[in-house]
Parts: C-alpha cells; sequence; structure tokens
C-alpha cells in the first residue's frame, strides 16, 4: 500500500508541485523587482494568459498522442499533422471566408494524414517510426509547395480572419484573473474540457478499456471477439483530430492569423515530450503542457522587468530550459512507463 501511494505522489503529484514552485518562486522575484503593485498584476495575468496560449496546442497534440500510443502505436508524425491542420484551417478560411470551417477542416485533415499512418503502422504492420517521420516530410513539403500555389508566396500566405475572442466581462475587474482568462480562443477553453472528457473516456467507457487493453494486452482483448486493428487504427485516427486543432489554433487562434512555412517549430516533438513527462495520463498531460508553456514564456516575461534586463543576454540558455527540463526529469525525478504492446504489430491468433 505504501508503494502504490508512493507511486502515486510521484507520478501525479510531484509535476503540479514543481509548476506552482516555479510560478510562485518568480512572481515572489518579480514582486520584489517591482514598485507597482498595479504593474505587477499586469504582468502577473500576461504570465499566466501567455502559458495557457503556449500551453494549448501543446496538450491537444500531446492528448492525440496519448490516444495513439496508448492503442499500441507510436505517433511521432504529430508534427506534420500539426502542420497540416495549421494550413489547412488558413486555406479553407481563406476560401470560404469563415474561421470555423478553417477550424472543421484543420480537424479533418489532421484525420487523414493520421489514417495514411495508421493504415502503414496498422494495416500494412510498417514500421511506426519511419510512418512518422515520413508524415512529417510529407506535410513539410506540401504546405510549402501549396503555399506558393496558392498564394504564390514563399514565406508566408495572406492574413485571413481569426477565431473570435471568447469576452468575460465579469472577469475584468477582477486582478490578475480577468487579464488571464478574458478575451482567449474558445479553443483554449475547449482544451480543458477535452482534458476531462478524455480522461472519462479512456477510464470509465467500455472504448476506452479496449483502447488501453489494445496496447497493453491485445491478444486479450482479440481473445474477446474484439477486433485489435479496429480500436489501434481509431486511436491514431483520434490523434489525427486533435493535432490538426491544435495546428489551427496555432495559425488562425492567436497571432497573426496567417500561414507561414514551419510554423509549428517543433512543437509536435514537445507534445511528444510532454506525453512522456504526464506519463500518459490526461491530467499528467495538462499539468507538463502547462509546464512547458510556462517555461516558453519566461523568455519574453523576464524582459517585462528592468531589474532583469542583462537575463535577456542569456535567451537562446532560456529556450533550452525545456528541453533539458525533459531530459533531466525523464532520466532520474520521474519514472513513465509506456504501454507494454507500443509499436509491436500485432499477428491475429490463427485457431486451429
Amino acid at each position: 500500500m505504501e508503494s502504490s501511494m508512493k507511486r502515486f505522489l510521484r507520478r501525479e503529484i510531484i509535476m503540479p508541485v514543481v509548476l506552482l514552485a516555479s510560478i510562485t518562486i518568480l512572481l515572489k522575484l518579480t514582486y520584489d523587482a517591482l514598485d507597482d503593485v498595479d504593474t505587477f498584476y499586469a504582468l502577473t495575468g500576461w504570465l499566466l494568459e501567455a502559458t495557457l496560449q503556449s500551453a494549448t496546442p501543446l496538450i491537444l497534440a500531446a492528448l492525440g498522442g496519448m490516444f495513439s500510443e496508448k492503442s499500441g502505436v507510436v505517433n511521432i508524425g504529430l508534427e506534420g499533422m500539426m502542420l497540416i491542420g495549421a494550413f489547412a484551417a488558413v486555406a479553407a478560411t481563406y476560401f470560404f471566408y469563415d474561421p470555423w470551417i478553417g477550424l472543421l477542416a484543420a480537424v479533418l485533415a489532421g484525420g487523414v494524414l493520421a489514417a495514411v499512418h495508421a493504415i502503414i503502422s496498422v494495416k500494412m504492420k510498417g514500421n511506426h517510426i519511419v510512418s512518422g517521420t515520413g508524415i512529417i516530410l510529407f506535410a513539410a513539403g506540401f504546405t510549402t509547395l501549396m503555399l506558393e500555389v496558392i498564394w504564390n508566396r514563399k514565406g508566408m500566405s495572406e492574413q485571413v480572419t481569426e477565431l473570435p475572442k471568447v469576452s468575460m466581462p465579469f472577469l475584468q475587474d477582477i486582478p490578475i484573473i480577468g487579464v488571464a482568462f478574458d478575451n482567449l480562443s474558445p479553443v483554449v477553453y475547449f482544451t480543458f474540457v477535452l482534458v476531462i472528457v478524455s480522461w472519462y473516456v479512456m477510464y470509465r467507457t467500455p472504448f476506452g478499456l479496449r483502447l488501453r487493453a489494445a496496447g497493453e494486452d491485445p491478444s486479450t482483448l482479440d481473445a474477446a471477439g474484439v477486433s485489435v486493428e479496429k480500436y489501434r487504427f481509431i486511436g491514431v485516427v483520434i490523434s489525427g483530430f486533435l493535432a490538426g486543432l491544435a495546428g489551427a489554433y496555432i495559425s488562425i487562434g492567436f497571432g497573426l492569423p496567417a500561414f507561414g512555412k514551419q510554423m509549428t517549430t517543433g512543437r509536435g516533438f514537445i507534445a511528444l515530450a510532454a506525453l512522456i513527462f504526464g506519463n500518459w495520463s490526461p491530467f499528467g498531460v495538462l499539468a507538463a503542457g502547462l509546464l512547458f508553456g510556462f517555461l516558453d514564456t519566461l523568455q519574453f516575461f523576464v524582459g517585462f522587468v528592468p531589474a532583469w534586463e542583462w537575463v535577456q543576454s542569456y535567451s537562446q540558455f532560456l529556450q533550452m530550459i525545456p528541453f533539458v527540463l525533459v531530459v533531466l526529469a525523464l532520466a532520474g525525478i520521474r519514472k513513465s512507463v509506456p504501454p507494454k504492446g507500443i509499436a509491436v504489430p500485432y499477428e491475429k491468433e490463427v485457431k486451429a
């Protein structure tokens, strides 16, 4: 019982504690460096808002990776699915003048690319890593080509209509909270709903039980008369849907609503790190995504505090922190256990 409790604390508690401790220390140092309380409130609100914005695509893509890898299929192609989703969102918005259609197009585009990965990895029993790498290379080449075909540009497309922001007037007068949670993209709020729904589906429904069995013990699932290939295929396609949604958020959800060449800038790989760091669980993924989003925002936050201007000279070091943290955490602090049947092609047993 004691060892089980220790494992629980190690897997589920340590990351939120690290995140809260890091934010608390940073805010204390910021408060000491500033003389104006109102400025402190504004900067703290901006830090939380920027953390949410940076973490949203990581959480979405990592949730998608969870569905795929829980079913037994490695999906390193998340980066490519996010990129194709980002492009599809902008292209559909450009042609139909509606960002909601662009959002739907991104989800479908990510799902189609994931279906290709599923056919190769599940149906044809190909190497998951090679297939995922091919997905990334295809997405990079295809989006670059179509950027020139549609807009006759090599770097960035024309601007399109962005997703409308959700305004919450009742929060505006609340210090910190009003800045952080008002006027965000609906995708940000939807992400938190998806985390809860994903947890419920994965651990409280027959579908989730069968999906996890496909990755943990596929022979038992097959013996029960359930198709292992079917659930692995579905898991991969779900990952594509969520990765496509993450890509749409990057292109039309915040910032400049346009598509830029290679605009996902490695977020798919960071999402994979968040997935492993979060131990393949929805709430673990949420905490890991917020942690990486916070660390990514940190490099910009320090530039707003006059006493910390010297830190800007080490901005590249700050950019390196999330990756160093992943290596250190996975090596010693946090023990992550992948599904037992992951990346192992399942051969259906032939009865005599």
